[in-house]
């Protein structure tokens, strides 16, 4: 897929293809229509007619495809085989969609590529598709076009914290349909907070019975002062049974799941349930207030990695994810330095300060983490102290975080505050606008995020980067709609700069197919922002 040209605003597909050439008909689905699919594509065919079934009524059979067949009035799905021999091998995610007004062909070399040629086909049908409910004397029909699309980034990723705010499992699935929608592969899932334990560990009942739960929740922004706060009980988790079935929904649309267990700091609930893990033994409570707490794991205490280590496991054989993230970021080194416990481990490890024992702490879970076959990815303060051997960074506060583990050979996915934090509001007019943390980050700048840093190509170390990921941090969400609010269509913004190719982005040619793209939310009943351009 070399020398491609860019995409017209004709053809409303977010993210934009790579290519795309625009032909004269349509075709049209009907009852006699059938999808035909190679062997190895059959699931992804099933699940293109579970999509089209509810809205147009149209019982669409699956079949096998056979090389026979020229599928002429139907949709066929090919598996394409491509070799280390060929002079431009296809991309496993990549696709072609070819509509003709006899025909219907995706092809790809994997079935990942095939979902991702189909979500573009999706985009092609009118909005209503989406609906639950038959549409009345509707017509299904695609404009002719011919598509050629591969992706920019590997890691294409959405964030959600359900740690400060608990977020039903109903909402987690929605959450990831809409991923799946935008082509995007990564759902980073914030699972404990100092406000919150939301994984039932099968070891440590008390983490769900105890540190699942605050006695209340602050009201109003962390800087008001008086600081009031609501009375209420808040809590939830996510038993193993949920996360079972997340994981398989998420992995049916191509999504892997990286959990995310914090360490050594933003860990007080932890300490509430197992007062005997920090460093001052308590007592400790689920924290009420936003903002981390000075009490962390304590590194000197070996219950401390014995716990975390039995935690791991469990986390392990729930998750497949080749990543395992463990946060390290914000760890106050206070109470470590009037540790006893610490202290003596730091002399005994030969460290010269704290700083270096976060970089012990981190290195020993990620020998963990290796020995059993996983990779450990942090936020950038993993590098404080050095950098344990294998880990990826996340980088969040700016780039440079990113740029030196590029640089020391580490892979890297980009997390700026400055372009991916969606908590973040969305007009300097805030009181016009529902909570938020603070800044201001408009739809415009999310989409002007450029994830590759000029000094790595320039440094021959680009390919370092694995890609970027939006965050969606909970202090001031909540509920699943005002989460909605504040991640649509700034995600769906993203979704284009880790896809498309940097080459003939255009603002003004996003906001062309977004007024396309945002009817698809309404019928998909996104609690989208609206838009302050005249489209």
């Amino acid at each position: 897929m070399k020398g491609l040209t860019a995409t017209t605003n004709r053809i409303a597909i977010i993210p934009r293809p790579v290519r795309v050439e625009e032909k004269s008909g349509h075709f049209t689905i009907t009852e006699s229509s059938c999808i035909y699919a190679s062997e190895g594509a059959l699931a992804e065919a099933k699940f293109l007619a579970e999509v089209i079934r509810p809205s147009s009524g149209l019982e669409i059979a699956v079949k096998t495809l056979s090389q026979e067949c020229d599928c002429k009035g139907h949709i066929s799905l090919a598996l394409i085989r491509t070799t280390d021999d060929d002079d431009d091998p296809m991309d496993d995610e990549a696709y072609t969609l070819d509509v003709s007004e006899c025909n219907v062909k995706i092809k790809a070399a994997t079935a990942k590529g095939l979902f991702y040629g189909i979500q573009s086909l999706l985009q092609l049908l009118p909005p209503n598709i989406f609906r639950k409910a038959m549409v009345k004397d509707a017509t299904w029909t695609i404009p002719c076009v011919g598509i050629e699309d591969t992706p920019r980034f590997k890691w294409r990723g959405m964030h959600l914290d359900s740690g400060r705010h608990f977020m039903p499992k109903e909402f987690v699935l929605k959450l990831i349909d809409l991923m799946a929608f935008h082509k995007l592969n990564s759902f980073h899932w914030h699972l404990t907070e100092d406000q919150g334990w939301r994984i039932e560990i099968k070891a440590y009942p008390k983490l769900t019975e105890i540190s699942a739960w605050r006695d209340e929740t602050l009201i109003g922004h962390h800087r008001n002062n008086p600081r009031v706060f609501d009375g209420r009980r808040h809590g939830g988790f996510y038993s193993q049974d949920d996360i079972r079935e997340v994981v398989a929904y998420a992995a049916r649309r191509h999504i892997t799941v990286v959990p995310e267990i914090e360490m050594p700091g933003h860990t007080v609930a932890v300490l509430a349930a197992y007062p005997e893990l920090g460093c001052t033994n308590g007592p400790y409570q689920v924290r009420t207030m936003w903002h981390f707490s000075e009490d962390v794991f304590c590194a000197g205490n070996e219950a401390t990695f014995t716990f975390l280590q039995n935690v791991l496991t469990e986390v392990m054989e729930l998750f497949p994810s080749k990543y395992i993230h463990i946060g390290g970021d914000e760890c106050p080194k206070a109470r470590w330095k009037e540790c006893s416990k610490c202290q003596k481990r730091i002399q005994n490890e030969n460290l010269k300060d704290e700083h270096e024992l976060q970089s012990y702490f981190i290195k020993r879970i990620e020998s963990f983490l290796n020995e059993n076959g996983r990779s450990l990815i942090g936020w950038d303060e993993i590098l404080e102290g050095g950098l344990a051997p294998n880990a990826t960074v996340m980088s969040w506060r700016g780039t440079e975080g990113g740029i030196q583990a590029a640089n020391e050979g580490h892979s890297v996915v980009f997390a700026p505050a400055s372009h991916t934090y969606l908590d973040h509001c969305q007009t300097d007019d805030v009181f016009a606008e529902p909570l938020a943390i603070g800044g201001n980050l408009p739809l415009e700048k999310v989409y002007s995020y450029e994830p590759m840093p000029e000094e790595l190509l320039t440094a021959g170390k680009g390919h370092h980067v694995l890609g970027a990921q939006g965050q969606l941090w909970s202090e001031y969400f909540p509920n699943p709609k005002h989460v909605e609010y504040m991640a649509f269509p700034r995600l769906t913004a993203l979704s284009e700069v880790v896809w498309s190719p940097r080459e003939g982005k255009s603002f003004e040619n996003f906001l062309g197919r977004l007024d396309s793209h945002l009817k698809r939310l309404d019928v998909l009943d996104v609690n989208y922002r609206r838009l302050d351009h005249k489209l």
